[in-house]
């Protein structure tokens, strides 16, 4: 009787903690929501924490100037190419390149695995002049190639990830594709492609929250005055005479976390159970 009195408290503690800390964690989405709906004036005041007046509702004025004036349909465009395009390869090259050093197990694909898990560890802050220099002169500094350099940074967790799910699919599948006649390729696209589903979304939503969000990497490798992404967007924002403009700033960033967070919503139910297939299994 007394475990269970001591479990029952031991949950309702985890869960009142939890609990404060999801409302931190969801207080700066809410302070951007509701300003994002004020005039310029109450951003700017001490009524920035308090909720849209009557005398203080913009309605949709802020979002309307921050679509139009700065140049977002682009920045949007640009981001949504870029992360479509870069999770499409990592996703596509990473899974082929995990089924190969999982069946092949020979040095050449240990040391292709080693090398992919060493990556993880390696800090952006030490390669990125370097590779700012790099991206310049093989001409990738641009929204239509940059996906290239996402691929090599995301390719360490995704074929982490791949590899500890592709140990989990039995051998006997595979086998018995090939005696069908099917080939290296047509096994890995209709045989093990769709058993991996799990971790592809995972994989999928890890890396598109990432390529989403990501500011440092566009802002070495692309021309800003060319080429804003979103996040680059935001950083820039600036309304007449370079004052910078609160109230189509924070509906720029409530515009730009939408996707995002709908994209996750409708595919959090694999994210769980294609990280731990990929980390455990195998």
């Amino acid at each position: 009787m007394n475990n269970l009195k001591t479990k029952h408290a031991l949950n309702l503690a985890f869960t009142v903690v939890f609990a404060v800390l999801a409302v931190l964690y969801v207080y700066p989405v809410f302070m951007i929501l509701i300003n994002s709906f004020k005039v310029e004036t109450a951003i700017s005041t001490s009524t920035v924490f308090q909720l849209p007046t009557a005398d203080t509702f913009a309605g949709a004025a802020n979002f309307v100037a921050a679509v139009v004036s700065q140049g977002f349909l682009q920045s949007f465009f640009y981001s949504a190419f870029i992360t479509v395009t870069s999770v499409a390869l990592i996703l596509l090259c990473c899974s082929m390149c995990a089924w190969y050093i999982t069946r092949i197990n020979g040095p050449i694909s240990k040391a292709i695995y080693y090398l992919c898990v060493f990556s993880m560890v390696v800090p952006f802050q030490m390669v990125m002049f370097t590779l700012a220099q790099t991206a310049d002169s093989l001409k990738l500094n641009t929204p239509y190639n940059i996906c290239i350099i996402y691929l090599g940074f995301g390719a360490g967790l995704a074929v982490f990830m791949f590899c500890g799910f592709v140990k989990s699919i039995p051998l006997e599948i595979e086998e018995a594709a090939t005696i069908d006649g099917c080939n290296p390729l047509q096994t890995y696209g209709l045989v093990v492609l769709p058993i991996l589903k799990p971790t592809l979304i995972s994989v999928a939503i890890l890396q598109a929250m990432w390529v989403w969000n990501d500011y440092l990497l566009p802002t070495l490798v692309l021309d800003i005055r060319k080429y804003r992404t979103i996040p680059m967007l935001i950083q820039y924002f600036r309304g007449s005479y370079g004052r910078v403009e609160m109230g189509p700033m924070m509906a720029c960033i409530l515009l730009t976390i939408v996707p995002i967070i709908i994209f996750y919503l409708a595919c959090q139910k694999y994210i769980i159970e294609g990280v731990v297939a990929g980390a455990v299994k195998g």
